[in-house]
């Protein structure tokens, strides 16, 4: 049966591209792209009566698409549409598309992006039910190494590609370009330890929030201090931004009043800790459950302190700037976790 629309997704930028890309080479097979591929990225939308750059109008980009997908193909079998950041659509443009998957004409194949927000609904739902949501095998940066080193035919020490991972944190992205770049400077075939593939790193790629709080439970004062410096420096196509302490200040806020839900002697298993904190799975509730076990209600009063006094720093009480105020908090809280650990017990 032949699928007329698709819908790419995936959070980092770089790998919806080259998902796009591949599908598009795939739904093209050979025939002439200059012909058969039109490519349209919808606009944010702008106020009303706001001119563009030149003082023009802007060009329709919607009734480009929606004349792509009802007029005959010239000199190709079908026409490919490709339209980028579908959660610029409207409401009536996501419909019609919706109505065009729905009763497809078979001149035309549709691949939707995603970007520009949340997909609308009726669109989502629509792919769902006429065609194929598409997008990488994993956006895991070690998954997708290994996946892309098993591909180029090279192969890396446990420590290179710890390096490698640790490295690029969550810029899942520039893990192709970076294989294409060894593989054309080692060629296929060859084993790389960590001083051969050090130079060719870059910077440091960007990290999760959840490793600062992750290094932090652990007690990992070294670990969650790296974390915090690529979050307050380091940006990608995921992040454009670094993230300000304020923000990381939200963050661990957030996970320790989650566990000190937790602190609670009548929830004894993560199911029980899943419903309280309103998780779909229970598997992830364990690490604050355990979190919170190892704290206690001492370890955890504590830990509110450290926080309540950080943010009144964060206003200018202690007269510190703002990334100082973050470092030491991160610090204290991982020095605290450490003091709780079983083996500081011992």
């Amino acid at each position: 049966m032949t699928t007329f629309v698709y819908l790419v997704q995936a959070a980092d930028p770089g790998l919806r591209d080259r998902e796009v890309q591949r599908l598009v080479d795939e739904l093209l097979d050979g025939q002439d792209r200059t012909l058969a591929l039109e490519d349209h990225t919808i606009p944010a939308r702008r106020k009303a009566g706001e001119e563009t750059v030149d003082g023009g109008e802007e060009t329709p980009v919607f009734a480009s698409v929606t004349n792509a997908l009802q007029s005959p193909p010239f000199m190709t079998a079908f026409r490919v549409v490709v339209v980028r950041e579908v959660g610029n659509l409207t409401t009536e443009e996501a419909q019609w598309l919706a109505g065009w998957a729905a009763e497809p004409l078979d001149t035309a194949r549709l691949v939707l992006v995603a970007g520009g927000g949340r997909t609308p609904a009726a669109l989502d739902k629509a792919v769902k039910a006429h065609g194929d949501v598409a997008g990488p095998v994993t956006e895991k940066t070690a998954d997708l190494l290994a996946a892309e080193l098993r591909g180029a035919g090279l192969r890396l020490a446990p420590a290179a590609a710890k390096r490698v991972s640790e490295h690029l944190g969550d810029d899942a992205g520039r893990v192709p370009e970076l294989v294409a770049l060894l593989e054309s400077t080692f060629g296929a075939g060859a084993q790389l330890d960590e001083p051969d593939v050090a130079p060719y790193l870059g910077e440091s790629g960007t990290a999760g929030r959840f490793d600062l709080t992750n290094a932090i439970d652990r007690g990992d004062g070294p670990a969650a201090l790296e974390v915090l410096h690529r979050l307050l420096a380091a940006t990608s196509a995921q992040q454009p931004r670094p993230v300000h302490p304020m923000q990381i200040m939200a963050t661990l806020s957030f996970h320790y009043q989650r566990l000190v839900r937790l602190d609670d002697p009548t929830i004894r298993t993560k199911e029980q800790a899943a419903e309280v904190l309103g998780m779909r799975s229970a598997g992830g509730a364990r690490f604050p459950l355990d979190a919170s076990r190892r704290l206690g209600t001492d370890g955890l009063r504590e830990a509110m302190r450290l926080l309540a006094r950080a943010e009144l720093d964060l206003r200018g009480e202690a007269g510190l700037d703002e990334r100082t105020v973050i470092e030491v908090l991160v610090a204290r809280l991982a020095a605290l976790s450490r003091r709780y650990s079983p083996a500081a017990r011992r």
